[in-house]
């Protein structure tokens, strides 16, 4: 292959990667919490192939990771007391991880038979304290205030069961995805999220624009056909050339 070939072929790599980005944006659309993702690409400069030094340097499409957009979804309402929509940039329930905290903004809690609310995979939803939150079946619906506090009554008054542990995230580089709606801190400390406002009976949409996303999909495979074509013309130009070469020989 000749650099046309390889700068070619170097976008289609990318173009592969943005296809599964914007698929599994589009399969999320109704996933509470879901954040927007996209490709980052920028040019790298370097030869096409190791053993293959004659030729001179091109400019390559690189796959620089995957960016995300963590601005605020829609909020919908769904009259179901465990279900929690946050407002506020960059604040995240805490939930227990297999391995540590992990931080989310799907709020689509429930409780177990134990009373402890948990994720929709099980995790334990934690308290400002650190603790789990166990919720009293027997003291009826729990009231949750927009500050985080739950309460639920107890002997005619109401009484605090916890504090939800909403944090904010200041550097939103540092989070690593875990799942879909789940991330891990890689470094740094969150910080209590005191302006975030907790809705309850409220959901927060994904933050996906699905006519955006479609308009994407058709832009990808046009521009990966594109570069099909480019590949394929280079290679006719180099077996005419060979073939008028012949003739003249």
């Amino acid at each position: 292959m000749d650099n046309i070939a390889y700068i070619a072929l170097s976008r289609q790599i990318t173009l592969q990667r943005e296809l599964d980005i914007t698929a599994n944006n589009m399969a999320n659309m109704n996933t509470n919490g879901y954040k927007f993702e996209q490709l980052m690409i920028n040019a790298l400069t370097a030869r096409p192939a190791i053993n293959d030094p004659i030729k001179a340097p091109a400019t390559f499409a690189h796959d620089n990771g995957i960016g995300r957009d963590f601005s605020q979804g829609a909020l919908t309402l769904t009259g179901n007391d465990f279900d929690l929509g946050l407002d506020g940039d960059g604040a995240f329930f805490v939930v227990d991880g297999p391995d540590g905290p992990l931080y989310t903004r799907n709020g689509s809690f429930s409780v177990d038979d134990t009373g402890t609310l948990r994720t929709q995979e099980g995790l334990a939803v934690q308290s400002a304290g650190g603790g789990a939150i166990v919720i009293d079946p027997a003291k009826g619906a729990p009231v949750i205030s927009q500050t985080g506090v739950i309460s639920q009554a107890a002997n005619g008054a109401s009484e605090i069961v916890a504090n939800l542990n909403v944090v904010r995230i200041n550097d939103l580089s540092t989070l690593e995805k875990i799942g879909d709606t789940q991330y891990r801190l890689k470094s740094g400390a969150p910080v209590p999220a005191l302006d975030a406002k907790v809705h309850q009976g409220m959901l927060e949409g994904s933050n996906v624009n699905a006519m955006i996303e479609v308009t994407r999909l058709i832009e990808i495979n046009r521009a990966y056909t594109r570069m099909a074509s480019l590949i394929e013309q280079n290679q006719q130009l180099k077996r005419n050339a060979v073939a008028q070469l012949g003739q003249v020989a």
